[in-house]
């Protein structure tokens, strides 16, 4: 998701109490470590396979699939996106890529060894986050509703909507499958937020405020928005759009 002025003002309301107002744990996790991002990577998708970042970036003329080295940063791949499509979440699944796009309503399917677009699928409304499950697919689009999506077809499997103490919980962005939970970041703020996917309870939250990005800070540095975890070590990495860092943060308490 892009960021707009009008959108940022939508949000004060809801993020103080996104972050404070519920009753369910608040986790403020340990920064265990830090790799290079590319500053111009303006990131809405991000995942780790065989010890290389997958990265989806977007902006209009500029959306791109990327492969990333992880040691150096270094775009060892890339895919552009046609000049009208915005490229936003991005999940691996069966050997292929799926790469949403905003407004354009298009689900580019990529296959993962060779990088070549193999089909693209259709859906209603905006996209924002994806992730895999193992067998389905979890889409997000800015509301407090996740849709199930059928990764044969791209068809919607079932829906919920994530709900804490204080109601339902919106601005869902950026998604990933950690240990049978869905984390999604909360647009605007360096907050995550754990649901329990089989009917949309929130677990907790995770408190992000902390990332050092000051010190990494440039002019066009933006929103959180990048959640990765390494299937081989489970280690947990995020960034955000035009950051200059990824941060590895420690495993949260279970509540």
């Amino acid at each position: 998701m892009s960021f707009s002025p009008r959108n940022f003002i939508l949000l004060i309301a809801f993020l103080g109490a996104a972050a404070v107002g519920f009753s369910e744990t608040i986790d403020r996790p340990k920064i265990l470590g830090r790799k290079e991002h590319d500053k111009g990577a303006y990131t809405q998708g991000l995942l780790i396979d065989q010890n290389i970042w997958l990265e989806s970036t977007g902006m209009y003329g500029k959306s791109e699939l990327r492969e990333v080295d992880r040691e150096n940063g270094k775009v060892l791949r890339s895919l552009a996106l046609p000049v009208e499509q915005f490229g936003e979440g991005l999940a691996l699944h069966d050997g292929k890529l799926y790469q949403l796009t905003w407004r354009a309503g298009t689900c580019r399917v990529i296959d993962r060894k060779t990088f070549k677009l193999l089909e693209e699928f259709k859906y209603a409304g905006e996209g924002w986050g994806l992730t895999s499950d193992g067998q389905y697919l979890y889409l997000s689009d800015g509301t407090s509703v996740i849709r199930v999506m059928d990764p044969e077809t791209f068809k919607e499997v079932r829906r919920f909507q994530v709900q804490g103490t204080r109601g339902p919980v919106k601005w869902l962005n950026e998604l990933e499958w950690i240990e049978g939970e869905l984390w999604a970041n909360i647009y605007g703020e360096k907050i995550i937020v754990r649901i329990r996917p089989r009917d949309g309870k929130v677990i907790g939250f995770v408190d992000l405020r902390h990332l050092p990005v000051i010190m990494d800070h440039h002019q066009e540095q933006d929103v959180l928005n990048g959640i990765a975890r390494d299937p081989e070590s489970g280690e947990i990495w995020v960034t955000g759009k035009y950051w200059k860092a990824l941060y590895r943060i420690e495993w949260p308490v279970l509540p």
